[in-house]
């Protein structure tokens, strides 16, 4: 996806002005990388289930109002489905050339998703005081409000003790995701797209979720990153507020329901 993919360049207005360079792709070589991310995101260790695809404006489910057009697992059994295997990801990227795949979180890592606004804030600091920083993508909103950054991390473990689990609390569903702007921390029992995915009414060859930096970054603690996210949620907040679009509580943490 670039040569400036998972490498830090100095100060906040040149990884903003990375940003904005990205060249676009063409169809073509979209359908050719497309199967050799999905493996990157397999070898790295993290599962993959098929997902639903944009049709137009709408979701290859067909279902009528669906909530998350394209941005969720075809089968109720995602969580099983999930795997790393790479003969099984090939078979499914070769016959749903159109599919979006989703990682199910919570077994291998968790997810931090923030504001973008936000979150590139914090990964400019985070580089910048030479936090470890796994991989990151970007992912625009399915509503107002802007799009989303997505912090990969290991997973708290799972350990022998089921109490001890950090489970999804189950928030809000994916139908009321937009109103939780805040810091969501996707585990045990939830699931995010991965890179290259589309989305309805993308109308150039470019993928609506992309890589930042790729699947072949160690996963980091996410603890050592939970402040400066918090903090830049904090702070994203309180502009949005002082805009007039409503701010929200600092601490505000959801977790998507699983479909």
């Amino acid at each position: 996806m670039g040569d400036g993919i998972g490498r830090y360049r100095g100060t906040e207005s040149r990884l903003a002005q990375w940003l904005r360079r990205r060249p676009k792709r063409t169809a073509a070589d979209d359908g050719n990388d497309r199967e050799k991310l999905l493996l990157a995101v397999a070898t790295a260790g993290l599962p993959l289930a098929p997902a639903a695809y944009p049709v137009g404006y709408s979701c290859s489910c067909e279902r009528i109002g669906c909530p998350t057009p394209a941005r969720h697992p075809v089968s109720f059994a995602w969580q099983t489905q999930s795997t790393t295997d790479r003969g099984q990801i090939e078979r499914w990227a070769r016959n749903e050339p159109e599919a979006n795949f989703v990682t199910a979180t919570g077994m291998v890592h968790d997810v931090l998703d923030v504001p973008l606004a936000a979150g590139r804030a914090a990964l400019e600091r985070l580089l910048a005081e030479g936090v470890e920083v796994g991989p990151v993508a970007e992912s625009p909103a399915a509503g107002p409000g802007g799009g989303r950054m997505l912090f990969f991390t290991a997973t708290r473990g799972t350990p022998e003790d089921e109490d001890e689990w950090w489970p999804c609390e189950l928030d809000c569903h994916p139908e009321t995701m937009d109103e939780h702007p805040g810091l969501r921390w996707h585990c045990r029992g939830s699931y995010v797209l991965v890179p290259p995915a589309r989305l309805p009414g993308d109308e150039d060859a470019h993928p609506a979720v992309a890589w930042i930096r790729g699947p072949e970054h160690p996963l980091p603690d996410p603890l050592n990153l939970l402040e400066t996210l918090q903090d830049a949620c904090a702070r994203h907040a309180a502009e949005r507020g002082a805009d007039g679009d409503g701010g929200h509580p600092a601490h505000e943490i959801a977790w998507p329901l699983t479909r």
